[in-house]
């Protein structure tokens, strides 16, 4: 993303921000709340067109106008508030949109053995089974991500994805980031500041911080 801005009416929500993640890379937006971040990535999946800027993707330059687009273009994101359909199994709510559907017609064997293959690869650990009401806060963002996984993401965007999990849980959350990264696969990590031991395990894993607003800089030592 090079000189991206963003203006409602006379107010920059995101003002002239660059940004860049590689494969294999984890870039983490530090930021307090109102500080543009979401809406930074809201523009990256095409939710909101830039005001100004360009948006390049391994090396050419792309113009992303939904997020049906985006994930063609394998780019996913995991919203800090899920996005599940709650009537509906683990496995419906990942193949929902599928790409392998011949119109109302799906393979669900062969769907769910390439869910559960991906659900071992990665350590995403989930009841495929079982209604979304039926399992906990740190199962349903392991569905949001296989499902982003599943749709071909390659860049992986996590809204404040620690937010509601238990302790243990970020320690899974972290151990599947270290998976997907080593597989090739980036994530941009979007957070408030916090110090003390969670940025210890951001430091851990993060090539880069961009802190909101706005400038690019190594992580320093925690």
């Amino acid at each position: 993303m090079e000189h991206i801005s963003k203006r409602f009416g006379d107010f920059y929500a995101n003002k002239d921000i660059s940004l860049t993640v590689n494969r294999g890379e984890v870039l983490t937006l530090l930021g307090e709340n109102g500080a543009g971040k979401s809406t930074l990535m809201n523009i990256l999946i095409g939710l909101y067109q830039p005001t100004e800027g360009k948006i390049f993707l391994n090396g050419k330059e792309v113009r992303i106008e939904s997020p049906s687009q985006a994930v063609k273009l394998g780019i996913g994101m995991v919203h800090q508030h899920f996005m599940l359909v709650e009537a509906m199994t683990v496995f419906e709510n990942i193949i929902l949109g599928d790409k392998h559907a011949k119109g109302l017609f799906i393979d669900r064997a062969a769907r769910r053995k390439e869910i559960e293959e991906l659900s071992a690869k990665y350590g995403l650990d989930v009841q495929l089974d079982k209604l979304i009401t039926e399992i906990s806060v740190g199962e349903q963002q392991r569905t949001e991500i296989l499902k982003a996984l599943y749709h071909g993401a390659e860049l992986l965007i996590l809204d404040e994805p620690s937010a509601a999990l238990t302790d243990i849980e970020v320690e899974g959350l972290f151990a599947i980031m270290q998976k997907l990264i080593g597989e090739g696969k980036s994530i941009i990590f979007i957070r408030m500041w916090k110090s003390g031991l969670f940025l210890k395990f951001i430091a851990l894993l993060s090539e880069w911080i961009l802190t909101v607003n706005c400038v690019v800089k190594r992580f320093p030592d925690v």
